[in-house]
């Protein structure tokens, strides 16, 4: 019967372990996910921004050229 506590014990650390690991995982992949966001919207400011300028110049460009 103590074998078998024992045993379950030393289960139940393993599981808390393995939950305490998991926990500190997801926390660095939603800190790693908010900066993947953060750049993507970033690069999707600048193709606006540069798309915008793009087409004030092809708007400049004269039609018979």
């Amino acid at each position: 019967m103590n074998s078998e506590l024992a045993a379950l014990e030393t289960k139940i650390e393993q599981v808390v372990a393995l939950v305490h690991q998991l926990r500190a995982e997801n926390e660095v992949l939603k800190n790693q996910m908010a900066t993947a966001e953060a750049e993507r919207l970033h690069l999707r400011q600048t193709m606006t921004a540069a798309r915008e300028r793009l087409e004030v110049l092809v708007d400049r460009v004269p039609e018979d050229a």
